[in-house]
């Protein structure tokens, strides 16, 4: 099993803690962010690994390096140059993800969701991706119909919502930051853009294959995108 890890980012949300290292390498209960991921990944199969690198990309293959890659066969796919959120990000690192279908993750994710029951979940029903979902309150949701197929996207303050499949009803989703990914998806990437999220390429894909959702509600699932969030980041981990 192959995955991708989103590592790139600038973690503006995380200061101080990111002003001298990238997200992916901020601590929680001695180890990175980066390895906690890495480590639940091995324990679920995952052998190969592509991490998309920006912000204190030196210091990300170093972390890596030292630890000999934590047991995974990991392959750096290099933005230094320009970030390229997650749609661009993926689409630049296609050529290691194009022979099965494969896990993305945020790195600043931690969740005792079970990464082999998602997968295997994927891979028992046709679709183009799978999308772990769980109800919490964001200002972004992702909505689906009762047959858990992607319909919308919504914005609950501005009240924008951008429609792939007109339905009646719907339910509201927040995305968890962890989807699987066939790679029949990347025919839906769009051909004018370098830099976009896989928000659009899923919503783009919705309008003529199967984006479904995998609820996970009753998980253990944190955002250690800001400060506050990592006291309780370490309670998750012990």
């Amino acid at each position: 099993m192959k995955a991708m890890i989103f590592a790139a980012g600038l973690g503006t949300r995380l200061r101080p803690y990111t002003n001298d290292r990238p997200k992916a390498l901020v601590e929680v209960g001695g180890q990175t962010l980066l390895a906690h991921n890495l480590l639940r990944m091995r324990k679920a199969g995952v052998s190969t690994v592509v991490i998309n690198v920006h912000h204190f990309a030196d210091m990300v293959e170093d972390h890596l390096a030292s630890h000999d890659n934590f047991g995974l066969d990991v392959h750096i796919s290099n933005e230094r140059d320009l970030l390229l959120d997650t749609g661009g990000g993926l689409w630049a690192a296609r050529r290691w993800l194009t022979d099965a279908p494969f896990l993305i993750h945020n790195v600043d994710i931690l969740s005792d969701l079970d990464l082999r029951a998602l997968y295997t979940a994927h891979q028992s029903r046709s679709a183009l991706s799978t999308l772990a979902v769980r109800k919490r309150t964001t200002s972004r949701y992702l909505q689906f119909s009762r047959a858990g197929l992607l319909t919308a996207w919504y914005h609950s303050r501005t009240g924008e919502r951008r429609i792939s499949r007109p339905v009646r009803h719907y339910q509201n989703w927040a995305y968890s930051g962890i989807a699987v990914i066939d790679p029949a998806l990347f025919a839906h990437f769009p051909q004018d853009k370098q830099t976009f999220s896989i928000i659009d390429v899923w919503l783009a894909a919705a309008r003529k294959g199967a984006v479904r959702a995998y609820p996970h509600t009753e998980n253990q699932w944190l955002d250690v995108g800001k400060p506050e969030a990592l006291a309780r980041a370490e309670d998750l981990v012990k």
